[in-house]
């Protein structure tokens, strides 16, 4: 890791056998650390911090093969979640709150149910639902998505669209955080920290309106059994542009559960 002015620390983590492109303001207030989605880099989230300011201290880093950071053998599930505790190892922060888009929500939520008492809250940006499509049909179907998007994946990557990983790579990360997604209730009735939702209302790629408002619905038997996880607003943006277009929403949720009482920094 290298300091680039007084307060900015960035560089390269090494983790296994890759290494994370990391960036720490090392700021005085809240830690907050910034969870990307399936296939992007740490760049989405450059609206919500500028709305938050300086008065955090503001961790974002991408996962491996995704942005800056390298490639590696293991692109699974727990591969990023130990991704994220070299993160939380490195920056030495206490109670971090865990901010994170879709896939880094499921993240989050996993991270903070092994380390209840380690994590001040999670922020799930249109995540960490209950819902994922799993069995042989939807399996086919995830794989013939990412086959018939072959040709465009590198296209994408510079616009933090898709990762450099194969067609193949990118499918199979998809099947996984579906079946994660549609195992998430015993988890999310476990939480003994506070966790807002922010979420969107439009589709998304590879999910129609339609299907995304079924996964979003799926949180509201959680919701009633557990009053730690509260819906802080659904916005009119869509999954893709959550961030982009109510990044306002979701720096407000992070400003609530920093005030929630109880759960200021220590």
């Amino acid at each position: 890791m290298t300091t680039s002015t007084a307060s900015l620390r960035t560089g390269m983590l090494p983790v296994d056998d890759t290494a994370l492109s990391l960036t720490d303001t090392r700021g005085a207030g809240v830690p907050v650390v910034y969870l990307n989605g399936s296939y992007c880099g740490h760049r989405p989230w450059r609206p919500v911090i500028s709305e938050l300011g300086s008065g955090w201290r503001h961790i974002t880093y991408d996962e491996r093969a995704r942005g800056r950071s390298r490639r590696s053998a293991d692109y699974s599930f727990e591969a990023c979640l130990r991704d994220l505790d070299a993160v939380v190892e490195a920056t030495g922060v206490e109670r971090p709150l865990l901010v994170g888009w879709s896939y880094g929500a499921a993240l989050a939520v996993h991270w903070a149910d092994r380390n209840p008492d380690r994590v001040l809250g999670v922020v799930s940006v249109d995540g960490a639902v209950p819902y994922g499509i799993t069995g042989e049909e939807a399996r086919a179907r995830i794989r013939r998505l990412f086959g018939r998007m072959r040709p465009l994946l590198p296209l994408l990557r510079p616009f933090g669209l898709s990762a450099r990983m194969s067609a193949d790579q990118h499918a199979e990360i998809n099947i996984e955080i579906n079946e994660i997604c549609a195992a998430l209730g015993p988890v999310l009735d476990r939480a003994t920290y506070p966790v807002r939702y922010v979420l969107a209302t439009g589709g998304n790629l590879g999910g129609g309106r339609e299907e995304m408002e079924r996964m979003r619905t799926s949180l509201d038997p959680v919701l009633a059994r557990n009053p730690h996880l509260r819906v802080s607003a659904k916005v009119a943006s869509n999954h893709s542009r959550i961030l982009r277009k109510d990044f306002r929403a979701v720096a407000e949720a992070v400003r609530e559960i920093a005030a929630t009482p109880g759960r200021g920094a220590r």
